[in-house]
């Protein structure tokens, strides 16, 4: 299996993170895909007409895309290790879905200070975005955190990822204000040999 991916996309870094904690990383090759919503680059069109990343492709069936649908294809491949049975499994969906809400949030408001001339930003709208994201970090801190503290699950990865992305991105913004149990689990689970090797860089 080849996986498009960049270093830097948190979607992607979900994907490897699996593939890592199930024990598949061997299988799959690593394919380098740039470029952005201007210019595709060298993102897969072919095996994702959408032109994201990541995109999963099968030497069995057609190319999967969106970390979620990858993850869990993996997972199910693997035995079923991060993705549990019912009733359980509807909180990991969940908490998953919150993580990668906070990562579209996040992402857009990237491109809208690096893609957007500086005459035609919005600021009230990229505050719109980071409100979306307080109010689930709010909602990890809160309503969360017993799941966090639980059995490794995607749920848990997908929530890793998010606040790594944060900090590698905004940085500034200083998400662990205000949320201490938060912020003790995520240095807690960022020190796992999963997440120490996919670290972005640039």
């Amino acid at each position: 299996m080849r996986l498009y991916h960049s270093p830097t996309t948190p979607f992607g870094r979900k994907v490897v993170v699996a593939l890592q904690e199930t024990g598949q990383a061997a299988d799959v090759e690593i394919v380098a895909a740039i470029g952005g919503p201007l210019d595709p680059g060298s993102l897969p069109v072919a095996q994702n007409p959408l032109g994201k990343i990541p995109a999963l492709e099968r030497d069995d069936g057609p190319a999967l895309y969106d970390s979620r649908v990858i993850c869990r294809y993996l997972d199910a491949r693997a035995g079923g290790r991060l993705y549990p049975p019912e009733p359980r499994l509807w909180e990991v969906l969940t908490l998953e879905a919150t993580a990668d809400g906070i990562l579209d949030a996040a992402i857009l408001m990237l491109y809208e200070s690096r893609l957007r001339p500086e005459e035609r930003r919005y600021e009230a709208w990229t505050e719109a975005q980071w409100a979306k994201i307080a109010r689930a970090l709010d909602s990890l801190e809160t309503r969360w955190i017993d799941h966090l503290g639980g059995p490794i699950d995607m749920g848990q990865i997908a929530a890793a990822c998010a606040l790594s992305y944060l900090d590698f991105r905004h940085g500034q913004r200083d998400w662990r204000s205000g949320r201490p149990r938060l912020a003790a689990w995520h240095e807690g689970f960022a020190r796992r040999a999963s997440m120490v090797a996919t670290e972005p860089q640039g």
